[in-house]
């Protein structure tokens, strides 16, 4: 076995006419381990085939993301639920976003991330799952 353990993104081959059935199944035949960013829907399938699902995004709106405070409540609201979910389900990893930037500053937009990042943190922390901050 390759000791490198590789996983793919779906959205990079999903819905390009290969069923989801003969993809999972094709991927974990050619040595994949695990998918990221597969929708819960298809969570069982990837199982079925023996695939992990090894990250998914951890809340909604990839470009009206943690650095508006506008955001903060929704956004704790969803990681936290979605943390719940990861333990469930053995995911490792929530992909977490900025957002846009949108006119803002950097320092600003690093605060704000912060502040809603510190409030969920120990619960992922508590759960096993790591949040990972995607930057835009």
């Amino acid at each position: 076995m390759n000791p490198l353990k590789q996983a793919f993104a779906w959205w990079c081959f999903a819905n390009r006419g290969v069923e989801p059935e003969a993809l999972l199944s094709g991927a974990a035949k050619i040595g994949y381990e695990a998918v990221d960013l597969i929708g819960e829907p298809l969570w069982p399938l990837a199982k079925k085939h023996g695939l992990a699902v090894s990250a998914i995004a951890g809340h909604s709106a990839l470009h009206d993301g943690l650095n508006r405070r506008e955001n903060a409540a929704r956004i704790e609201s969803e990681l936290l639920a979605n943390i719940a979910k990861a333990a469930r389900w053995g995911i490792p990893v929530l992909i977490c976003f900025s957002g846009n930037r949108n006119g803002l500053d950097d320092e600003t937009g690093l605060a704000v991330c912060a502040e809603t990042l510190s409030r969920v943190a120990p619960r992922a922390a508590g759960a096993g799952v790591t949040l990972a901050m995607e930057l835009l």
